[in-house]
């Protein structure tokens, strides 16, 4: 059990056995036999530890609960498996504390993940866009913008977390089950509208796998989920009218401000949807090419989403009584005085130590 909790930590921070034993004065076969259970570190040893993996000592005795299953990444081909070594352990660590945090309440502070009626069968892909109103019905959002996706998400049970795009350039989001909770994982280093269509893509997933019929792609229809979640057929319709001969790339880019979603996904739900036929559809996506907006649009970016429950529930439990002011710094995985600091508003920057 001990073995696992060195071997997550020091994978969550890429290094490999000879590294970490440099950084502690062992042999990577010491710290092999420490990982495998053959031997138990002592006290001093494992206090070295701590401090190398940037850990409690009170972290390698928390119990091993939980796996990521049902893993799926939005990710390049060629992203190392080292990389998705790392994120997972990042993300279990993160998984543990909140779980830990959110069993401290007397009555669960955010509710189960729960969705009414689902389908038990995608025959068409036309058939997600209606999922998509479904779900939008079934959570009050209506065809109005959705700002704070990951608020809605978290309100509705699924567990939210960032994960650092600089380090791990090469992922834009992970959906998985864990113990039977969805946990969606996004890059927190992304425009804002990729980040909600990486959030609305992984909502696919939770609901569409295992629901297609034969011969319907999966990522096809979770960007197809995605588009109509976020700008639902309805919205545009209201707005631009049930069918264009063409569209002026500021109106794409006032859609794109209201309901945070790319203007090019626009063009892809405009098509979609039969506002614009296939033919006007290439035209402008021609034009995007040309002006170069198909890498980087034109305007302000969307703002980036930001993950902030986990903060907000930690000082809930500290406000009650729940923790005191040495566990909520074990929680948040800081020093006690940095920790301080951050209560006494001395300091708003914890987004490292999540």
């Amino acid at each position: 059990m001990l073995g696992k909790r060195i071997q997550r930590a020091r994978k969550a921070l890429g290094l490999s056995l000879r590294d970490l034993g440099d950084q502690i004065a062992l042999s990577h076969a010491a710290i092999k036999k420490y990982e495998d259970d053959e031997v138990t570190p002592s006290s001093d040893v494992l206090i070295k530890l701590g401090k190398a993996l940037h850990v409690r000592v009170e972290y390698f005795f928390r119990p091993e609960r939980f796996t990521l299953e049902n893993i799926h990444y939005r990710k390049h081909a060629d992203m190392p498996e080292r990389h998705l070594e790392e994120i997972t352990a990042k993300i279990l660590d993160q998984l543990e504390r909140r779980v830990e945090l959110e069993n401290l309440f007397p009555t669960p502070p955010v509710q189960s993940f729960l969705v009414k009626k689902l389908p038990k069968k995608i025959n068409h892909i036309d058939e997600v866009e209606k999922l998509a109103n479904q779900i939008r019905n079934q959570w009050s959002l209506g065809f109005d913008p959705t700002p704070d996706l990951i608020d809605i998400f978290e309100e509705q049970g699924i567990k939210i977390f960032g994960i650092d795009n600089e380090q791990y350039p090469k992922i834009d989001g992970l959906y998985a089950e864990v113990n039977g909770m969805p946990v969606v994982v996004v890059g927190d280093q992304r425009p804002g509208d990729r980040q909600r269509f990486t959030l609305a893509h992984e909502l696919g997933h939770l609901l569409l796998d295992n629901r297609l019929e034969d011969g319907l792609d999966i990522e096809s229809c979770c960007n197809r989920f995605a588009g109509a979640f976020l700008l639902p057929k309805q919205s545009l319709v209201n707005v631009l009218g049930e069918h264009r001969t063409s569209i002026e790339p500021r109106e794409l880019s006032l859609l794109k401000q209201e309901f945070g979603i790319s203007m090019t996904s626009i063009l892809h739900r405009l098509e979609e949807t039969g506002i614009i036929s296939s033919h006007v559809y290439r035209q402008l996506r021609a034009e995007f090419n040309e002006r170069g907006w198909s890498k980087k649009e034109p305007g302000e970016q969307y703002p980036k989403e930001i993950t902030h429950i986990f903060e907000q529930m930690i000082f809930h439990a500290l406000a009650e009584q729940y923790i005191g002011e040495s566990k909520a710094a074990e929680l948040m995985n800081m020093p006690l005085e940095s920790f301080r600091s951050l209560r006494a508003m001395e300091s708003q920057d914890v987004a490292h130590h999540q």
